[in-house]
C-alpha cells in the first residue's frame, strides 16, 4: 500500500516544474515517515532533471535537503521518535555489506548507494522521489537529528552544501596552520568559508569579479582575490595547502593547481559535464594531487550537524513558495542569489 502527496516535479527533461502527485510506501518496521517543511534547491537538481549527467526516468521530483518532523516511525525504529526535527540528505540507504560501508564511508558504496532521487529504492523498486513535496519515507538509520540551535528554515543546505564542504575539509585536515583556498563563492562556497574558518585556517576566496568581496571578508576570508586578475593570481602561485574547487562550469584546472603548494592537493566537489585538461607538469614539479570528494557520510553529517550548532554556522538562504521555484532555479543557472534557495513545502 502507499499514500499519495502532493509535489513539484518534472515530467521531460525540457519542461518546467509543476505540481504532482507522487505515491509514498507504506511505513515499514524501521522506516520513519517524515512531513516536510522545508526542502533546499541545489544545482545537482537541475543538472539531474535536465538530463546533464545522464538520462533519468520522468516524472521526477528531486530535492536532497530536506528538514521536517518525524511523523510516523515503524514497529523496529529506536533512532526517532514521533515530532523529532530531522533532516534527510543525499543518500537515503547503502547496502551497508561492502567493505566501505563496513568502514562507515556509506557516501562511497561500493554497491551504489541510494540516492534521494532519481535512484532505485531497494525496499520496493521504484524510482526515489525526493524533497520537494510533503512527505518522505526513509529508512531510519538514513535519516538525522537537527541538533538544537539550528533555525530549521535555514538548515536545509547543510544537509548537502555543508556536508559537501565539512567532508574533504576533514579528510585533508584543515585547520589552524593550514592555507586553504575556495574556488567560487555560490551554495557550496559561502559554506566551505564559513566551516574552514571555524576550522581555523587561513581561508582566501578565489571567485570572479568583485561583488562578493565584502561577503567573503565578512564570513571570515582572510583575502578575496578576483580570478579575473592575471596578475593577482600570478601572485598566489605556490601559495595553498588545500584547494576546494566548488565551480561546476570548466575552468583552466592547470592553473588553480599552479597555485598550490608543495603536496598541496585540489579538491573538485564541483562536477562540471566536460573533462579537465591537466596538464602532468602542473602536478609533477610539486608533487601535487587532484583529487574529488562527495558528500559524506550519515555520522560525518551528524558531526557536521553538530559541528555548526556549535559555532553557530547557518547557510544563507532565501525561502521561495512552491509557485516561485522555477524562477528561483532561473536566478540559481544566473548566479543570481546569496546564497541558497529554501522552499517552504507547506506552499504545496
Amino acid at each position: 500500500m502507499t499514500t499519495t502527496v502532493k509535489a513539484y516535479g518534472a515530467t521531460s527533461a525540457t519542461a518546467p516544474l509543476e505540481p504532482l502527485t507522487i505515491e509514498r510506501r507504506d511505513v515499514g518496521p524501521h522506516d520513519v515517515r517524515i512531513d516536510i517543511d522545508y526542502a533546499g534547491i541545489c544545482h545537482s537538481d537541475i543538472h539531474t532533471i535536465r538530463g546533464d549527467w545522464g538520462p533519468i526516468q520522468y516524472p521526477q521530483v528531486v530535492g536532497h535537503e530536506i528538514v521536517g518532523r518525524v511523523a510516523e516511525v515503524g514497529s523496529a525504529v529506536t533512532r526517532h521518535r514521533v515530532g523529532d526535527l530531522v533532516g534527510v540528505g543525499c543518500q537515503s540507504n547503502s547496502c551497508r555489506t561492502c567493505a566501505q560501508c563496513e568502514q562507515g564511508n556509506d557516501q562511497y558504496c561500493l554497491n551504489g548507494n541510494t540516492q534521494t532521487y532519481a535512484s532505485v529504492d531497494p525496499a520496493d523498486g521504484t524510482i526515489t522521489q525526493g524533497g520537494y513535496s510533503q512527505a518522505v519515507v526513509t529508512d531510519e538509520n538514513y535519516v538525522v537529528a537537527i541538533p538544537e540551535g539550528l533555525d530549521p528554515e535555514r538548515t536545509a543546505p547543510l544537509l548537502c552544501a555543508g556536508i559537501t564542504l565539512y567532508s574533504p575539509l576533514q579528510h585533508w585536515k584543515a585547520g589552524p596552520g593550514t592555507r586553504v583556498a575556495v574556488v567560487g563563492m555560490g551554495g557550496l562556497g559561502h559554506m566551505g568559508v564559513k566551516i574552514a574558518v571555524a576550522l581555523g585556517a587561513e581561508v582566501t576566496v578565489l571567485s570572479r569579479g568583485t561583488k562578493k568581496r565584502d561577503d567573503a571578508l565578512g564570513f571570515g576570508a582572510a583575502r578575496y582575490v578576483d580570478t579575473t586578475d592575471a596578475a593577482a593570481m600570478r601572485e598566489l602561485r605556490d601559495s595553498f595547502d588545500l584547494i576546494l574547487n566548488t565551480v561546476s562550469a570548466e575552468l583552466d584546472i592547470a592553473a588553480y593547481l599552479r597555485l598550490l603548494d608543495v603536496d598541496g592537493t585540489l579538491v573538485n566537489v564541483g562536477a562540471p559535464t566536460e573533462p579537465f585538461r591537466v596538464p602532468a607538469f602542473s602536478l609533477i614539479p610539486r608533487r601535487r594531487s587532484l583529487a574529488g570528494s562527495t558528500t559524506g557520510s550519515i555520522s560525518e553529517i551528524e558531526e557536521m550537524l553538530a559541528f555548526c550548532a556549535e559555532h553557530g554556522i547557518m547557510p544563507e538562504t532565501e525561502t521561495v513558495a512552491a509557485e516561485g521555484i522555477n524562477e528561483a532555479w532561473e536566478r540559481v543557472l544566473s548566479a543570481d542569489v546569496r546564497y541558497r534557495f529554501v522552499i517552504d513545502t507547506h506552499t504545496l
